[in-house]
């Protein structure tokens, strides 16, 4: 019979959540106080602990590390309110195994508990904190470069990944500006058999035309004025490894027909050189152009496009994975604080508001901008309201690129997207757009969607 410990502060709660969950055949016992639950934890050995996140006499984080080094294979699952849930998602991050939100009905939190139970089977003798988190509510880093949501877009864009990056494929990827192109471009290389060599990014847009001859393939001493030594040129610097061009639709048409002979021959010649170099690289390459109508227009080579996109990747904007908002907010929270050497924990409540309102109309790259500014201007341990841009604080009525509708029927198309990924089950619903099911259901009233 599973063994669980219970730690919450309100004692009705708690009694209620035990006797539910012995009906269900489960062992539990209950703490009030975290003292009483180290006490407790130090005797009793449990295979799962529920936890409030924010207890009156001990910082829930702490004390799901303290748990987890008396024993890593205990599964922890945290109950949460909705303002809690980025730090929920550091939580996780530190090896607790889900989150669910109050109020949570105990349909719910019996699937979380027997999903819990079965991971923990599943791992058979290896330490939990050796888990890379893959739960819904988590965001992957892999390989250090991309992070995977939870929305469908998130997800087939994942699925994608994982297809092309073993392959050999030349890969085009498209997508509006701020979408993580490069980034997209690094995790298939990441992903590769050509990993442990060189991945070359290359912004087509800012070679001068006249330069990139010697950009791509380098020159020796003396072919032209400026050349005072030898250059090796991108192809060779990424020979063996992976060659991203971004914006690859600013190419001249004589450095199209450049690149393409590169690629059909496998050689390249240095500027000023009669020696053919064999090089063997993969191209990734990228544009938030139509390269297809470019093609039809004649200011770009059919013959190129073709060989440069082998498989294609449509990179979705963050309008298109709004669900996935509050991962990505928390994961460039992390980083601005390590690049700034600040400590900052959280957003306010009202900034989480803000980012919810807002279309983002330059996807990730804004959204990271936004946040890298915010901490920088934020003095204490949370981010104030006051510290977003004005544009974010108070979205003018205008529509942005990204944005064709009004907030209700933005606000309308998130839930009848949740709840057609749920199968229309609202509890789950709820969850994704993390909101209780009580909010959902005034929303869903309030549009009058007949669901």
């Amino acid at each position: 019979m599973p063994n669980i410990l219970i730690i919450e502060d309100d004692a009705a709660f708690c009694k209620m959540l035990q006797r539910f969950l012995t009906k269900h055949h489960y062992q539990v016992q209950t703490s009030f106080t975290a003292p009483d639950a180290k006490a407790k934890f130090s005797e009793t050995s449990f295979d799962v602990v529920l936890t409030d996140l924010r207890l009156p006499d001990y910082d829930g984080i702490q004390l799901l590390t303290d748990i987890k080094k008396v024993s890593p294979k205990t599964q922890v699952i945290l109950m949460t309110g909705y303002a809690e849930v980025g730090s929920a998602v550091k939580a996780m991050k530190k090896g607790a195994y889900d989150y669910i939100s109050k109020p949570f009905t105990p349909d719910e939190i019996v699937m979380v508990i027997d999903n819990a139970l079965k991971a923990m089977s599943a791992q058979d003798d290896r330490p939990v904190e050796t888990r890379v988190p893959t739960e819904k509510n988590t965001p992957i880093s892999t390989s250090g470069s991309i992070i995977v949501g939870t929305s469908d877009a998130s997800r087939n864009l994942e699925e994608y990944i994982n297809l092309v990056a073993p392959t050999d494929m030349s890969v085009l990827i498209t997508g509006e500006s701020g979408t993580g192109k490069e980034v997209t471009a690094r995790a298939i290389h990441d992903r590769s058999k050509r990993k442990d060599f060189n991945f070359i990014a290359v912004d087509c847009g800012a070679i001068p035309r006249e330069l990139a001859t010697s950009e791509f393939f380098g020159h020796i001493k003396g072919s032209f004025t400026g050349a005072v030594e030898d250059k090796i040129g991108n192809f060779e610097a990424a020979n063996g490894g992976t060659l991203f061009l971004d914006e690859v639709g600013n190419l001249s048409y004589e450095n199209q027909i450049q690149l393409l002979r590169a690629l059909q021959e496998r050689k390249i010649k240095r500027v000023g050189s009669t020696k053919e170099i064999k090089v063997n690289v993969r191209i990734i390459t990228a544009t938030n152009e139509d390269l297809g109508e470019a093609v039809e227009k004649g200011t770009f080579r059919e013959d190129l496009f073709h060989r440069l996109n082998e498989f294609s990747v449509q990179l979705p904007s963050l309008e298109d994975r709004f669900e996935d908002l509050v991962l990505f907010a928390e994961h460039f929270l992390e980083k601005a604080n390590r690049s700034l050497d600040r400590n900052v924990d959280r957003f306010s409540n009202e900034v989480w508001v803000a980012f919810k309102q807002y279309h983002w109309p330059g996807n990730l790259r804004e959204l990271q901008n936004v946040i890298k500014r915010s901490v920088l201007l934020t003095a204490g341990d949370e981010v104030a309201l006051g510290a977003l841009p004005k544009e974010v604080r108070k979205p003018s009525g205008k529509k942005t690129v990204a944005t064709h509708f009004s907030k209700s029927e933005f606000e309308k198309d998130r839930i009848i997207k949740a709840l057609k990924r749920t199968n229309f089950n609202k509890s789950e619903a709820a969850k994704l757009l993390q909101v209780t099911r009580k909010t959902l259901y005034n929303r869903i009233n309030h549009y009058k969607l007949d669901l």
